[in-house]
């Protein structure tokens, strides 16, 4: 059992009651003892009664992720077997179709930091805290029991290596390494991911539900994919018969998304654009081109409350010019993966967006990350992702 005790400030304790799981060194008071980065610490109130059980940072500012709220519960191997192995239970009719998937989930699956992704026979995995990174050894060897995984990848590379102060780390750490790309399945289509150097662990899974929609929901016609990466939902658009012209500003997955309609034999419906978006769509607009469905996927505007003014400038101008090209009673398909930005936030902008345009937009769908990707009621800002379809006037 841990000797530490962090003891909160006083009336900064009603998160962490209510299970939110990152105590930010601004809410923290006294410590009692000498806590080691890594280390399980007990976390009470003024009173000193026992709130959660959480591990210690003192390089983060979220100096403590809470993970227990059972005081005779201790952050053991059983603990962490426990939690794996749930996560992994909840995925079995993902895994028995050998879909490719997320397996671990950080928050979502109370085990806030450790990320797990499944490309099959590929498992990618991502340390993002700390305290999870010190127990990688016992980690790894509960994910090869739990999982039945022979080839594991790392990719703890991000920028919140340096956030956690942890050193960068990729590479082989189970079985044999994947090759410069690897192709997998997704609603039927065969795509092409770069598990050594691709986003996240190579490519973005928590979209697969929403590619699946925007296909079943495709229109005939011109369809316009911004910020597309490998191209996955246009590439998707273009196997339901539409012609697609994909935009993304860095050459080796814009390269991957015309390999990937080339491998699917819808080379003649897809072309591609080398530009920045907002750089694209200005030209789009002053040639008076128009579309019939608009995707808008851009990366992370916002990582964190700070940056939210500025993302809302970036979100706006984006759909602003998406709503200028969009044709009458045009499909929006417009994305924001910003965890700091909630639901209202981002379709206030989209609100502006069209009042500038002089467009209506009405709101027909709205969805959010894959199913593999659960988030906690406790913690909003795990519910990262949003994605609304819309009916352009």
């Amino acid at each position: 059992m841990s000797t530490t005790t962090i003891i909160l400030k006083a009336k900064r304790d009603r998160p962490f009651r209510f299970r939110h799981p990152w105590v930010f060194s601004g809410a923290m008071g006294k410590v009692e003892g000498s806590p080691a980065d890594g280390d399980e610490v007990l976390v009470v109130d003024t009173k000193k009664e026992f709130i959660a059980r959480g591990l210690y940072n003192s390089k983060s500012q979220i100096a403590v992720r809470l993970f227990s709220w059972a005081e005779a519960v201790s952050l053991d191997e059983d603990f962490w077997r426990g939690r794996i192995r749930q996560a992994i239970d909840h995925r079995k009719p993902l895994l028995e179709c050998d879909q490719a998937c997320r397996l671990i989930n950080s928050e979502g699956d109370g085990l806030s930091g450790l990320v797990l992704d499944w490309y099959p026979p590929f498992g990618v995995v991502q340390f993002m805290s700390l305290g999870l990174d010190a127990r990688r050894e016992m980690l790894l060897k509960v994910i090869q029991e739990t999982t039945g995984i022979e080839h594991l990848y790392e990719r703890s590379d991000g920028s919140i290596c340096k956030y956690e102060g942890l050193p960068e780390r990729s590479g082989v750490l189970l079985g044999d390494e994947p090759g410069k790309t690897h192709t997998f399945k997704e609603n039927g289509l065969d795509l092409l991911v770069d598990l050594k150097e691709g986003h996240k662990t190579g490519f973005y899974l928590d979209q697969r539900q929403n590619r699946a929609r925007a296909a079943a929901l495709a229109k005939p016609g011109r369809v316009l994919d911004v910020c597309c990466y490998t191209g996955a939902f246009g590439i998707q658009a273009a196997a339901a018969g539409a012609k697609v012209i994909a935009i993304d500003q860095a050459r080796q997955p814009l390269d991957l998304a015309k390999q990937n309609a080339v491998n699917n034999g819808l080379e003649g419906r897809f072309s591609k654009r080398l530009s920045p978006a907002a750089t694209e769509l200005r030209k789009l607009v002053d040639a008076g081109e128009k579309f019939e469905t608009i995707i808008l996927d851009p990366p992370k505007f916002a990582h964190s409350r700070r940056e939210l003014e500025k993302a809302a400038r970036g979100y706006h101008e984006l759909n602003l010019r998406a709503l200028q090209v969009a044709a009458e009673d045009a499909l929006l398909y417009t994305c924001s993966c910003s965890g700091a930005m909630d639901l209202y936030g981002f379709q206030s902008i989209l609100h502006g967006a069209a009042h500038d345009a002089g467009r209506d937009l009405q709101i027909i769908e709205v969805h959010f990350q894959a199913e593999d990707h659960p988030f906690l009621a406790s913690c909003p800002e795990s519910q990262y992702l949003k994605c609304l379809i819309c009916r352009v006037w």
